[in-house]
């Protein structure tokens, strides 16, 4: 009987720990895949929208967004997840050459607080202005996830990415920065949480 227990417990043992280490793998090997397929470079755009969306998060977004608004890629701007101290005047200090813009074709969205809310702004803005699709503009290594919660929102508009790469992000060599590093791989787990939660609510057209 005792034998028989023991017996048990070491294959109930090595089970858990294949299972595990299977999980593991598949974890780091999907981790290598989502860095591999992150943009290094800024697209040349050739698209034009009925609208653009900057989602917060550093002024190089905004920057491009504004540029790309300048340029007639999109009719109206939408900076989203704007902090509720920072004016539109501090947003149009960033691109002083474009400060027109800010008078006639950029709204500013004070509610969202994260990427699900940026998504839910989006979605409000674009019926509000009865659009058909949208460039969303936020860094490389974040819009894999924005896409995501986008086409949650918003699945029946067509979503154009435009990935701002920043000076600052070495993604060749990001296992030799550890700030880099851990960046990128918390940002892997909270994309694998927005598409697993997107999978069991049904929606399943990434278009990434």
């Amino acid at each position: 009987m005792l034998f028989g227990l023991r017996g048990f417990l070491h294959r109930a043992r090595v089970t858990i720990l294949t299972v595990l280490g299977l999980i593991c793998f598949v974890l780091v090997v999907g981790f290598f895949m989502f860095v591999a397929q992150l943009a290094h470079d800024e697209p040349e755009l050739t698209d034009r929208a009925d609208g653009i969306v900057a989602l917060t998060g550093g002024p190089e977004r905004i920057i491009e967004a504004v540029d790309l608004l300048s340029k007639g890629h999109g009719k109206r701007l939408l900076v989203t997840g704007v902090n509720q101290g920072t004016t539109s005047h501090e947003i149009a200090k960033l691109t002083p050459k474009f400060h027109d813009e800010f008078g006639c074709c950029i709204d500013l969205d004070y509610e969202a607080a994260n990427t699900v809310g940026n998504a839910d702004a989006a979605q409000k803005w674009a019926r509000a202005h009865h659009m058909q699709s949208l460039i969303i503009v936020t860094s490389s290594y974040h819009m894999p996830r924005a896409l995501v919660e986008m086409h949650r929102a918003l699945p029946d508009l067509d979503l154009i990415p435009y990935p701002v790469v920043s000076s600052r992000a070495a993604y060749d060599e990001w296992w030799a920065d550890s700030g880099m590093a851990r960046l990128l791989f918390f940002e892997y787990l909270k994309y694998l949480g927005a598409r697993i939660r997107a999978e069991f609510y049904g929606f399943s057209d990434w278009k990434i």
